[in-house]
């Protein structure tokens, strides 16, 4: 395996089912991608337990969680559960917490006041138990009484949040060491999302230090660039219709021809969202194409401030097919994110 990670890495689809996880695993570590997401979409399969497949399946992939509603457990509980995975596969583990899709959130009848707080609270109060501190607190979301992780981690892992908005990425910046981005970010919102970045970090007195950004994105790759698109037109359809506003729409320039369509499709709006939305969207949008336009798409998008793209194979059918394209035709032809000094 290559010392030198690639700036490429994967993102398991939630309609794959569990039981490929481990296939999919090594197939990534053989392959010689740098790094594989393991999602927490609700209510597809566990993200913890996903990931402890993962990292039981590799020996060197670095496995990122990513990401896990801040609101599903106390941050005692997820910090307990994130201490295990570190133990047992010391260094390997990138955790990512982020609020998790409002409509999942409100099914449990779990959606905080403020967000931001939970966030907050969840992020900090994690990483001080991965510490080893003890912490008592009455936050605004969570309460701890003497609460101390008895087998903390052996070193705290990077701690990344999945978020989106303007005032989340600036808490991105002042608490945790990364960002996970959405699938569906474009260049511009790239660009955009640092800068916010880099507002929290002046804010927090952590101006100039790294603070990696791992970039989601539909992929689609088939030497026939017409079905390729068509595959991911859908999909990309089915998340537009999930996040209907978003950061990501609004710098993108689509918000309110996206939320016309949304109102005016309403049980079916995913639908009449892959019927009206302009072929230019999949082409900024989504990772689509024959080999060599992915390898400018995925290049754009490290161009821009991605430290990794993250690519989720379409159609979920087809996983391990897409994945060789990628891993023969896409890997080599990617470099890394060239960093000022």
């Amino acid at each position: 395996m290559s010392t030198t990670k690639s700036p490429v890495g994967l993102v398991l689809s939630s309609q794959v089912p569990p039981e490929q996880i481990h296939g999919i695993a090594q197939t990534a570590e053989r392959s010689g991608f740098g790094e594989l997401w393991i999602p927490e979409d609700y209510f597809f399969f566990g993200g913890i337990s996903g990931a402890l497949t993962a990292l039981n399946a590799t020996s060197e992939l670095q496995i990122g969680l990513g990401v896990v509603s801040a609101m599903a457990r106390h941050p005692a509980a997820l910090a307990m559960e994130l201490a295990t995975l570190d133990r047992l596969h010391p260094g390997r583990l990138w955790p990512g917490i982020g609020l998790g899709v409002p409509h999942w959130v409100h099914q449990m009848g779990m959606m905080p006041k403020s967000p931001l707080a939970a966030l907050r609270e969840t992020v900090t109060s994690v990483g001080r138990l991965l510490d080893g501190e003890e912490i008592t607190s009455e936050g605004k979301v969570w309460s701890f009484d003497k609460v101390q992780l008895v087998h903390p981690a052996t070193k705290r892992p990077p701690i990344y949040m999945g978020v989106i908005g303007p005032k989340m990425l600036n808490l991105s910046g002042e608490v945790a060491d990364g960002t996970v981005l959405s699938v569906l970010a474009g260049t511009k919102y790239i660009g955009w999302l640092r800068e916010r970045v880099a507002e929290g970090q002046a804010k927090a007195g952590r101006e100039g230090e790294p603070h990696r950004v791992a970039t989601f994105a539909l992929c689609s790759v088939d030497r026939d660039a017409a079905k390729a698109k068509a595959a991911a037109r859908e999909v990309a359809a089915f998340y537009l219709a999930a996040v209907p506003k978003s950061g990501l729409t609004d710098v993108y320039g689509i918000a309110d021809e996206l939320w016309d369509m949304y109102t005016r499709g309403g049980e079916n709006a995913a639908q009449l969202i892959l019927d009206e939305m302009p072929d230019q969207w999949v082409e900024d949008l989504v990772v689509a194409g024959d080999p060599e336009e992915c390898v400018e798409k995925i290049q754009a998008l490290i161009d821009a401030g991605s430290d990794s793209v993250c690519l989720a194979p379409q159609p979920a059918d087809r996983v391990n097919e897409v994945v060789d394209l990628i891993a023969s035709e896409v890997l080599p032809k990617v470099k890394p994110r060239a960093v000022q000094a």
